[in-house]
């Protein structure tokens, strides 16, 4: 039989969740001996700098004997996420109202080198510390 022939032979059932740039695969497939087992694929999408993009995938394979203390493990430690920092995000490129300082341009002053000698400025002070980290 060929290899995508059982691929989809296995698949019984799943589901996607798709979050920004990431997307988790639900799926339920089936052993050899005909019982089922669920998989968790998380796919991450990133752009190369020649613009075409690759996909970095991880796999959980998880068995019906561990369901029951996974979820619960899982519920408890969603639940406490929650209880400590509330559900909604809080990261800075996630806040509603964040604007990167590069989104909007900032107005460009034309000023000749006699006027900003007369204002009592020098070319470096007219210029702002960049922390790379940030970006």
């Amino acid at each position: 039989m060929h290899n995508n022939e059982m691929m989809e032979k296995e698949e019984i059932y799943s589901k996607v969740l798709r979050a920004g740039r990431r997307t988790y695969f639900f799926d339920v497939r089936a052993t050899k001996a005909g019982d089922y087992y669920l998989t968790i694929t998380e796919s991450k999408k990133f752009t190369n700098d020649d613009g075409s993009f690759h996909y970095k995938k991880h796999k959980i394979y998880l068995y019906k004997e561990d369901f029951r203390e996974f979820n619960s493990i899982l519920q408890e430690m969603t639940d406490y996420v929650i209880a400590e920092k509330g559900d909604e995000v809080i990261s800075d490129r996630h806040q509603k109202d964040f604007k990167k300082e590069y989104d909007t341009p900032a107005p460009i002053e034309a000023t000749t080198t006699t006027e900003a000698e007369s204002e009592g400025t020098s070319a470096e002070s007219r210029f702002t510390d960049v922390d790379f980290d940030d970006i």
